[in-house]
């Protein structure tokens, strides 16, 4: 590639907007071009470190007998009504109707599609197991798109699907995701750690996220540095410590104005947070009968703990969840600020696990200006779900050793989940087992956006000058700058070398502008290209070319002569080390 011939252009600034270093550099550098918000174009460059970390997934999938296919992205929607997704999930899936007015989606993702397939194909337990995969465009209506690449509303998605005759054999199919993920995220030069997630509508049994822990990461993980246990804040456990038991006391009504929040009661009262009842007043959208029904729900939990909405969407099997108002809390009978269920009317009560171990707690009266002292659990008020309904936090007790959780941040580069007969059940797609029984067919979804994976290797490879993309991934692997000389004719040698390069299969750009020196180099260092490789008069006189890793671990002045054995010699070498980090993990199910 000639630079002059580049359709992109290097920038002296990123746009405002650009807030972290990922989209920035990539901008910068000419990678990505931004068309709306979450819209982006991948220019040539950018394409090419795309092509190589599909490649490296590719390479991934077949090494554990993946197949590769493709499916629609245009999918009718009566296949997502089988599974009722249609009714489940909300704006964020694009609907459409077609020129005959049947309903249509853009899809998020291809298990409906895949079972579909699999109805037809699969009939004998002697076809499982079964793994393909495809690498495909989606299209989810994100309504905060931030990040550049981190968080997009198309992007590209590398889909497996693993079909099974047993758990058994699903267990087996999800243990070889998992080793696959961390190979491919390793070759990618992205660390990574796998925490447990919440399935969210993907459904199902199990689910792990693999994470590359950064500050800029909107998902928020629990990490234990004592035993290892990791998972995400929306789906993490922990310890809660039961308080001492107490002799229920008698009701009492007691008036606290202005006291419209926890801090201001507790202090107000003189008593802990903890030996107080948080309500929080929310409105589900549910799925019921093939149509969208909004709930009042009523959360409570200890005054001292966070709502996990999470927790919460999944026990009442909301597919939506927003905050009361004011006029439809008074609606149910509630007084705002000092509401609690007792005397509320027509409201779904979801209470924390912990609730009913904690006696006489301080309550709402739903009177304005007067709360409730010695409020006790099924005495004063009941619960139609009682469940884990509060968020981790820092210094919260390991659920599996209790030492405390520590929190960081992450953004999740991959996902896998066990489905086991989530869609199979409700689509029909069986299989005649060798008992002569039909049985569903047991499966596993498994996902990596390689656009985010772009993203993280920007952000975890760069210095001051600009990106520092690993050999693996980047466009190219040598950028030859070429120096006019006074007594030698380097341009004319650069392009040989150039073409020898090219004839060995060496990936190479040559900067070939009428430009300063200075100019090339400051682009050579922005673009990231592993290697630099200096035509000119000074290193010549002084017996060579300079050659230069732009990762800072190496530089060396090599003879024209054996310039292309060198230069692949080194290529082969970055490659090895990259190829050394592949090693075995622990899986942590």
């Amino acid at each position: 590639m000639r630079v002059s011939a580049l359709f992109s252009q290097t920038l002296y600034q990123a746009p405002s907007e650009a807030d972290v270093i990922s989209h920035q550099l990539l901008l910068r550098a000419g990678y990505i071009r931004q068309l709306g918000a979450g819209l982006f174009s991948f220019m040539p460059l950018g394409k090419r470190s795309m092509v190589k970390i599909e490649d490296i997934i590719r390479q991934g999938m077949d090494a554990i007998g993946g197949q590769e296919m493709e499916m629609p992205v245009v999918n009718p929607a009566e296949v997502w009504k089988r599974t009722n997704r249609w009714f489940e999930i909300g704006a964020e899936m694009a609907r459409f109707k077609d020129r005959v007015g049947r309903d249509m989606v853009l899809a998020m993702t291809h298990e409906e599609v895949i079972t579909d397939i699999a109805l037809h194909e699969i009939r004998s337990y002697r076809q499982l197991p079964l793994m393909v995969y495809h690498i495909q465009t989606k299209f989810r209506d994100d309504p905060r798109p931030r990040a550049g690449l981190i968080r997009v509303r198309e992007f590209r998605m590398k889909d497996s699907y693993t079909m099974d005759r047993s758990w058994e054999g699903l267990e087996k199919q999800y243990r070889a995701h998992y080793q696959a993920y961390f190979d491919i995220f390793r070759r990618c030069c992205v660390p990574c750690i796998a925490v447990k997630s919440d399935v969210g509508m993907m459904g199902g049994k199990m689910a792990h996220e693999f994470m590359y822990l950064t500050p800029i990461g909107e998902d928020t993980l629990l990490l234990c540095q004592q035993c290892g246990f990791s998972s995400n804040r929306q789906a993490a456990c922990f310890v809660k410590e039961m308080p001492p038991a107490e002799a229920q006391l008698p009701l009492e009504e007691v008036f606290t104005p202005d006291c419209k929040t926890i801090a201001a009661l507790a202090e107000f009262l003189r008593v802990p947070e903890s030996k107080t009842a948080k309500a929080v007043f929310l409105i589900a959208t549910i799925s019921a009968d093939n149509r969208d029904v909004e709930k009042f729900v009523l959360a409570i939990l200890r005054g001292d703990m966070e709502l996990n909405e999470t927790k919460l969407v999944n026990a009442v099997k909301a597919k939506d969840l927003r905050p009361a108002t004011e006029e439809e809390i008074r609606a149910h009978g509630i007084e705002p600020g000092y509401g609690s269920p007792i005397g509320a009317k027509d409201i779904l009560v979801v209470v924390d696990d912990l609730i009913p171990q904690s006696p006489n707690l301080v309550g709402g009266a739903n009177k304005p200006g007067f709360h409730c002292l010695n409020v006790n659990y099924g005495r004063d008020f009941g619960a139609d779900i009682i469940v884990d309904i509060a968020a981790a936090d820092e210094g919260c007790g390991c659920p599996q050793c209790g030492a405390p959780l520590h929190l960081s941040r992450g953004v999740e580069i991959g996902n896998i989940f066990q489905l086991g007969t989530r869609y199979s059940q409700a689509m029909g797609a069986t299989f005649l087992d060798e008992d002569g029984q039909l049985k569903p067919i047991i499966m596993g979804s498994y996902g990596i956006g390689p656009g985010r994976l772009l993203a993280c290797v920007a952000e975890e490879h760069h210095d001051e000058r600009g990106l520092v993309m690993p050999i693996s991934v980047a466009p190219y692997q040598v950028y030859m700058v070429p120096v006019p000389g006074k007594q030698m004719d380097t341009l004319a040698m650069a392009e040989k070398l150039y073409q020898d390069l090219k004839a060995v299969g060496v990936e190479v750009m040559l900067d070939d502008r009428d430009e300063r020196p200075g100019v090339k180099f400051n682009d050579a260092d922005l673009l990231g290209i592993p290697l630099r490789l200096v035509v000119g008069e000074r290193a010549l006189a002084e017996g060579g070319l300079e050659l230069r890793r732009r990762d800072g671990k190496g530089g060396w002045l090599v003879p024209p002569d054996r310039a292309v054995e060198l230069v692949r010699e080194q290529i082969g070498r970055m490659l090895a080390e990259i190829e050394e980090t592949v090693q075995p993990v622990d899986y942590s199910g």
